[in-house]
């Protein structure tokens, strides 16, 4: 695996240059979502930026233009059981894979945002702190964390009472609060301390432990 420090310039030249990222790794709740994106040279986007750094409105208008506007875009997940099953930094990885596989135009490179790369045949490189620098994994983040961020207020719906429309799944004090007076949601990853730890609590106590009862489709979706 090779990282480099790269600058948003330095793939001006080539025409199918991938960038993927994931959103969602550091959550106690929720799927773990990644994104791949080809720009197109020709119809260049204003703005892109790492997700993190944008207000939420900023990201949701530059995830539409990117849709509009990238050559080829894909957006795919890992579900909670995966996450459980082989742990979060596998199922980011198998999240990337699905992701790079579900574009409607093979790409010539692939830049990863980290240090991590998935197994796959595609010529690639990890780039550390990539979605601030390489504007392909900028446009790949805002489309990962717009449509993990749309999941979970949906999920909210379904499970109000942790607020998961506000922290969308990560660890905050409200959430940690919620989790321990209602146990673990379907929807908690199991694999993660905090989520075990309040389960235990609740056996402990003679509560119930919130066995899954929720199975999510992992198959990619793509909109060309």
């Amino acid at each position: 695996m090779k990282t480099r420090t790269l600058s948003l310039s330095f793939f001006t030249t080539a025409t199918r240059v991938c960038g993927v990222d994931e959103a969602g790794r550091g959550p106690l709740a929720g799927p773990v979502y990644a994104a791949a994106v080809i720009l197109d040279p020709g119809r260049p986007i204003r703005g892109l930026r790492d997700s993190k750094v944008l207000p939420a409105a900023t990201r949701e208008r530059l995830a539409e233009r990117i849709r509009e506007k990238a050559m080829a875009w894909s957006v795919a997940f890992a579900s909670v059981e995966e996450i459980d099953a082989i742990n979060i930094l596998q199922a980011s990885l198998l999240a990337m894979r699905r992701a790079v596989d579900g574009l409607s135009v093979t790409p010539e490179h692939v830049l990863v945002d980290g240090n991590q790369l998935p197994r796959w045949q595609h010529p690639c490189e990890a780039v550390v702190q990539g979605d601030s620098k390489v504007a392909a994994i900028s446009a790949a983040s805002i489309l990962a964390k717009t449509a993990r961020d749309a999941v979970m207020r949906a999920l909210h719906d379904e499970h109000p009472q942790y607020g998961f429309d506000r922290h969308v799944g990560y660890a905050t004090p409200q959430h940690l609060s919620s989790l321990a007076l209602h146990g673990a949601s379907p929807i908690h990853r199991r694999s993660f301390a905090p989520v075990r730890a309040a389960i235990e609590a609740r056996l402990a106590s003679g509560g119930a432990s919130g066995a899954p009862s929720f199975v999510e489709s992992t198959a990619a979706w793509a909109d060309e």
